[in-house]
């Protein structure tokens, strides 16, 4: 915490001498966070459905997007860019407030869990000693701005849509916090950053996958129900409810929900290889002599926080490419088959494994 803080005063210092009063530099300094968010995180989104788009079509033997870009890679910036553009309607008889709050409620807490994230050594926002608990507390908003989108429309097929993300959310976020709990008491901390470097240890040996199968496999079904990815988008299922709380939606509100998903989805990715698969590290033992290329030490530190990027988006990629996979492999569960796995087989084999964690770590002690 005190380099965070040195950090902070060197960088503020430096804008104070380019000329900027003092007020206006901490105000910028606390910007250029919120806006490195907001850009990496759109970035994350445009490449997400550019892979969506291409993998699936290479799964059902198409060509997918090819013209706009190369390769099509700004396909969904033109897509976002129609949705901008697009005239947004809001209907006669909806609650005016609760139905534009609610996209603006599922896009936000998703947003703020980024802060924690890790996406190298040195790359995290805010490296707080209660990061996961932060991440569980922000995460657990976005199905009431659903549901608020799903009531204000006034709508009998956007209200069940709102109903059936909240009745998800909550069935699925009860085995995936425990989860989490059971990676926190193995790791002594709830700070991200804590647990990657623990996973550091023993190299590929020391990655909680290995500690925690039963985990990691509930993480990730619980993952992907949160993310309403098939087989668990219930909450929009277009063959029973038109297209769920997104029915009387247009334009940008419509894209937004879509946006949330996508950044939900990307978090999880990053989250996943966060808890489970080592983070930044490489895990595979390296050994290179860097005095022979005459680099600086800033260069180095550099050097290393691009290579540890590279490393967790690598790693996060193989949880998307699964996602993406799952898609087009299961078939849609009913409501009662989504309850009956996340009440009754997940939630207790998720207990049990808490348990088991805290009995061995009382143990060991």
């Amino acid at each position: 915490m005190s380099y965070t803080m040195d950090l902070d005063e060197r960088a503020v210092m430096w804008l104070f001498e380019l000329g900027i009063p003092k007020g206006l530099s901490i105000f910028i300094w606390i910007c250029i966070p919120l806006l490195s968010v907001l850009i990496g995180a759109t970035l994350g989104v445009l490449v997400i459905v550019w892979l969506e788009r291409k993998i699936s079509a290479a799964v059902q033997q198409r060509i997918g997007p090819e013209y706009v870009g190369p390769l099509g890679v700004i396909q969904a910036l033109a897509d976002g860019l129609k949705l901008l553009l697009k005239e947004d309607i809001i209907p006669a008889r909806a609650d005016k407030l609760l139905f534009t709050f609610g996209p603006a409620l599922v896009v936000i807490p998703v947003l703020l869990s980024y802060f924690i994230v890790p996406l190298g050594q040195n790359l995290i926002l805010a490296n707080i000693d209660l990061g996961i608990f932060f991440w569980i507390a922000v995460s657990s908003v976005a199905p009431i701005g659903l549901l608020m989108a799903g009531y204000g429309s006034n709508n009998k097929y956007s209200f069940l849509g709102g109903l059936r993300a909240a009745a998800q959310a909550i069935s699925y976020e009860i085995p995936l916090a425990l989860c989490v709990l059971s990676i926190c008491l193995l790791s002594h901390s709830l700070s991200t950053v804590d647990i990657v470097e623990q996973q550091s240890r023993f190299g590929i040996l020391g990655w909680n996958v290995w500690r925690q199968p039963v985990g990691f496999i509930i993480f990730i079904i619980a993952s992907l129900a949160e993310c309403e990815r098939l087989p668990f988008d219930l909450p929009e299922a277009e063959e029973e409810l038109v297209a769920g709380y997104q029915t009387e939606y247009c334009g940008i509100k419509f894209g937004l929900f879509y946006v949330g998903s996508y950044l939900n989805l990307l978090v999880s990715s990053l989250l996943v290889t966060v808890l489970y698969l080592g983070g930044w590290n490489l895990s595979i033992p390296l050994n290179i002599d860097y005095t022979n290329f005459q680099i600086s030490e800033n260069l180095m530190v550099v050097v290393n926080n691009l290579v540890g990027l590279g490393i967790t988006l690598a790693k996060a990629y193989l949880f998307l490419f699964l996602s993406i996979l799952t898609r087009w492999t299961l078939p849609r569960v009913r409501m009662d088959q989504l309850l009956d796995v996340g009440w009754k087989f997940l939630l207790p084999v998720a207990l049990g494994n808490l348990l088991l964690t805290a009995s061995l770590q009382v143990a060991l002690l």
